[in-house]
């Protein structure tokens, strides 16, 4: 069974429960109860025959033997109990309960559509795609807010196949979501090295990757897309649960790729090593950060600064506010310019996010040791902004429409194979002034690069950099169609409505301090 035929019979289920109250959501949340019961089922059966987890009273088998209200009750207390369980169970079952509103539902899910299929034995290609496609599918229903939680899966490719994971690397995402990194720099790693050594694959099943995820029910999801991408084991998942930006954990990291959540600043206050704190009852001595602020992604910016081992590599997606915005903001992007190598700014295109109201952008940069002159030396830039509009249904972002940017990353031209060896290093511009046919740039080219010294002589240090014209200024016949544009519009809107947010509650936070 291939994935998109299993996404399908899941779904097909979904939309049966839907018509008994049943959300997406909880769909995808009962589905993993289930499915790690199952699961662990199978792993303790030949060929496996490895102990369970499970104790023997709500394992798999004594599900498929109830019905009706002893089903429903059983299940009730199964979960419940699981729940009180400490490490992987505690994780997947902490806090679950019966969605379920028919004690025939329940048992159809168990035993025509789980107990169908031998999970164990499926590719994880297979059992991750289809279990992707449940929270893509999920995303989708604005009404959820799961879109908040889930990352283009072209971008994320982009990102990671840009960064590139080599085997024996650690990677970590400390806002990690339904795991999309996590899993995508795992698929990779398997992808370009086929050849892997025994303790390789070890580490890359067991100790390669972890997250750091806020919200229980997230994790719990991501925990579960783990396991089915091969990540993990249902004794140790790689989730913590917790707040990422509440203390360094002390642990490093070779690579980090993340989306941290947008949005209003975060429920506890971090003091920084200017001695500024503020005042909700929750506040969080961080001695490595540069500056104090309120700004969730400034902090994100900064705590993924530390994660860093020397000469790590981390590529993260910020709102355009983190690139401009003064005060804590300036004082950050100056220091990151100086003790990192902050190499290149994708600027990504409208349209793209299930949150709406976000301008975003991928900032790739590497960490460096104590030096007194910069590491940055020139900053990248690639415009995937201007002249460009996506859409979540007309025209969503394809993994080809950031082909262009993933080359010019490597240091590839145009034309070059994508399997020519990367060299950063050997980076040509397509943007010059004047057309430039032999070297294949000019006016209209998307790639340009700004050496330290223009970037520290902006006000504030900004990077919020755009240098070509918008054709639909100019001429009304590339107008992009009217939806297009009433999307943009609304986005334009939210993003200003949330910056008025952030410039709200950064007062309120002043004005509480003076008094």
């Amino acid at each position: 069974m291939n994935a998109n035929t299993l996404v399908q019979k899941l779904w097909n289920y979904c939309n049966v429960l839907r018509d008994d109250g049943m959300s997406y959501g909880d769909y995808v949340e009962q589905l993993t109860y289930l499915l790690f019961l199952k699961m662990a089922d199978e792993r303790s059966r030949p060929p496996y025959r490895q102990p369970s987890i499970i104790p023997a009273l709500y394992a798999w088998p004594e599900l498929l033997t109830r019905d009706g209200d002893e089903l429903f009750d059983h299940y009730r207390h199964a979960l419940e109990r699981l729940g009180g369980e400490k490490g992987t169970l505690g994780l997947i079952f902490n806090k679950a309960q019966n969605k379920f509103q028919d004690p025939a539902k329940l048992r159809r899910v168990i035993v025509d559509l789980i107990n169908e299929e031998d999970w164990s034995s499926l590719g994880a290609d297979v059992k991750g795609d289809a279990y992707e496609g449940l929270l893509e599918k999920n995303a989708q229903d604005t009404k959820s807010g799961a879109g908040q939680y889930f990352t283009p899966r072209p971008l994320i490719q982009a990102m990671v196949d840009a960064i590139a994971p080599r085997p024996g690397e650690s990677v970590c995402d400390p806002a990690c979501g339904t795991g999309g990194f996590l899993f995508t720099a795992h698929n990779a790693i398997t992808r370009n090295y086929p050849n892997l050594t025994r303790d390789e694959k070890r580490h890359l099943k067991e100790g390669a990757f972890r997250g750091w995820e806020l919200v229980q029910g997230t994790a719990r999801v991501c925990a579960m897309n783990l396991l089915l991408h091969g990540i993990g084991s249902e004794t140790s998942v790689p989730i913590v649960v917790a707040d990422a930006l509440a203390a360094d954990p002390g642990e490093r990291f070779d690579v980090v790729l993340a989306n941290p959540p947008f949005g209003k600043k975060s429920s506890t206050q971090i003091e920084g090593a200017d001695g500024r704190r503020s005042t909700e009852k929750d506040v969080i001595e961080r001695d490595d950060f540069w500056a104090t602020t309120s700004n969730k992604q400034l902090n994100f910016v900064q705590h993924i600064k530390t994660l860093l081992k020397s000469h790590g590599r981390a590529a993260v997606v910020v709102p355009d506010n983190v690139l401009f915005e003064g005060g804590a903001g300036e004082t950050i992007r100056r220091k990151l310019l100086h003790e990192c190598d902050v190499h290149t700014l994708l600027r990504l295109p409208t349209g793209l996010f299930y949150a709406q109201g976000v301008k975003a952008n991928v900032l790739f940069f590497d960490k460096k040791p104590a030096s007194q002159t910069p590491w940055t030396r020139h900053l990248w830039i690639y415009d995937l902004r201007t002249n460009q509009h996506f859409t979540l249904k007309t025209r969503p972002l394809k993994r080809a429409d950031l082909d262009e940017f993933v080359g010019l990353y490597q240091g590839r031209r145009a034309g070059e194979p994508a399997d020519r060896p990367a060299n950063r290093h050997g980076r040509a511009a397509t943007w010059s002034e004047q057309a430039d046919a032999a070297n294949g740039a000019g006016p209209d080219g998307r790639w340009r690069v700004y050496a330290y010294d223009e970037l520290i002589a902006r006000d504030k240090a900004s990077l919020d950099i755009f240098w070509l014209k918008d054709d639909s200024l100019a001429d009304s016949d590339n107008l992009p169609p009217p939806e297009v544009i009433a999307q943009e519009i609304v986005e334009d809107l939210e993003a200003a409505l949330e910056q008025f947010r952030l410039i709200a509650g950064d007062l309120n936070g002043s004005a509480t301090e003076s008094t």
